[in-house]
């Protein structure tokens, strides 16, 4: 059966002119697993909060839909808006689709979806404790913009430290689960993923949900 998000989805991707996997190889054969991992930010500018989701849909091995969805933040935490690494601000993504931008390879010391090919983000300079989505030092790059989790055991309830940038998982049994279904892609796809970050404006309330 469909699941009535994943049609909302689709529909929001091909509207935006992104490319929706549907498991197709070039030889005309359908195969499991080829993830459309898409986060989803809220339009909430107070940083802090993993308020943001992140959905992963495609067929599993009996031809199913199957759909996933997790608790995200897309945004830095509040520790490095103030203090940021770099002299123009933290690092916030832009929305956009990023075609084969991150591999299974590590985040410190632990396995996680590693940046491997460029974003768009914008620098907030101006550390305040408000996010700025659109300040007007946009740029592109690698930046290790990682797509990783907070804590090790457990849920974290505050950003803080978590993410300079990144998009971050707030529960780290969730981002096993994450984790999984990245490896069973890259035994059928190869390791390379592409992250689609959308906006709550781009979506039905429903998508928070949960």
């Amino acid at each position: 059966m469909h699941h009535p998000m994943i049609e909302t989805l689709e529909n929001t991707l091909r509207r935006k002119g992104y490319v929706v996997f549907e498991g197709k190889t070039k030889s005309g054969e359908v195969k499991p697993y080829d993830l459309n991992i898409i986060g989803i930010r809220t339009d909430c500018n107070f940083p802090n909060r993993f308020d943001d989701r992140l959905i992963v849909f495609c067929k599993d091995e009996k031809g199913k839909a199957l759909f996933c969805r997790f608790k995200i933040t897309t945004d830095p935490g509040l520790y490095w808006l103030e203090n940021p690494m770099h002299v123009k601000g933290a690092a916030i993504m832009c929305p956009g689709q990023y075609r084969s931008a991150y591999k299974i390879g590590r985040h410190k010391n632990y396995k996680a979806l590693e940046q491997c090919g460029p974003i768009d983000f914008v620098r907030d300079y101006n550390r305040d404790s408000r996010l700025d989505f659109y300040s007007h030092f946009k740029t592109s790059g690698i930046i290790k913009a990682n797509i990783h989790r907070a804590t090790a055991y457990g849920t974290s309830v505050q950003v803080d430290k978590w993410s300079a940038g990144c998009q971050v998982f707030a529960d780290s049994r969730e981002f096993g689960e994450f984790m999984k279904l990245c490896e069973k892609a890259r035994t059928i796809w190869g390791n390379r993923f592409t992250y689609t970050l959308l906006t709550q404006q781009d979506m039905e309330p429903h998508a928070f949900e949960a």
